[in-house]
């Protein structure tokens, strides 16, 4: 069998679908941010995500089955870009906050959409990065994989009462899929820190570090303001 064929991966390979509607919403939420806060950068990213959908989707329609370098190439292009411009968005957004300017409901607005957009792009960032990818943590055998990025509750319940037990890695042999990475994301911009997944390496941790600055920063921001707002 082949590496491509999926009778031949390790558990069934992950959807295409998920990521590709999540990086979906994270284009179409910078391109109605406010215009001063993207400006002619929202073409750049509306345009982009069109053109890297197209090999992503080729090389792989429906499921993660094929390994390809162009189409992973793709999709790292696209999260670096948009979360690139996500955070121009965000000094834009920080300074106008500082200064308060724009109107409040719309600066709001705008400050909760580059919030969503960081949990969007730093997922997608955690779901390629970890054990080598989605195609490897699902195919390759779990001691041919390279060490993880990251701990989840499933990798150490081998242990736990039996309704538990049956959902841990050793027993379902279970893969973290975007979704996965996407909730830890979200619980990392809002928690600050870990809460159910820890991180292991040095990069997973920079990479924590830097999304959980910049949702804190933007969020005692927002909180001052809409006090401001409010009275």
């Amino acid at each position: 069998m082949s590496p491509q064929d999926p009778a031949a991966f390790r558990t069934r390979p992950e959807h295409r679908w998920p990521v590709l509607i999540a990086l979906a919403v994270g284009a179409g939420l910078y391109a109605v941010l406010p215009s001063d806060a993207s400006g002619a950068l929202r073409y750049v990213v509306v345009g982009a995500g069109v053109l890297c959908a197209i090999p992503m989707i080729a090389t792989n329609p429906a499921r993660l089955t094929r390994d390809s370098r162009l189409g992973r190439g793709f999709a790292l292009a696209f999260t670096a870009l948009l979360l690139l411009a996500n955070q121009v968005a965000l000094v834009l957004l920080i300074l106008q906050l500082l200064r308060g300017e724009g109107e409040g409901v719309t600066t709001l607005l705008g400050a909760a959409q580059v919030w969503a957009i960081n949990v969007i792009g730093y997922a997608v960032v955690y779901w390629e990065m970890d054990r080598g990818g989605p195609i490897a943590r699902r195919r390759d055998l779990r001691d041919a994989l390279p060490a993880a990025d990251f701990q989840f509750p499933q990798d150490s319940d081998r242990d736990a009462v039996s309704e538990v037990r049956r959902r841990s890695s050793d027993v379902e042999d279970w893969a973290p899929g975007y979704v996965d990475y996407l909730y830890f994301s979200a619980s990392n911009a809002m928690a600050f820190s870990p809460t159910d997944v820890m991180p292991l390496s040095s990069r997973a941790k920079l990479f924590m570090m830097v999304q959980a600055v910049s949702g804190f920063i933007l969020l005692a921001l927002v909180i001052a303001r809409s006090v401001n707002v409010l009275n």
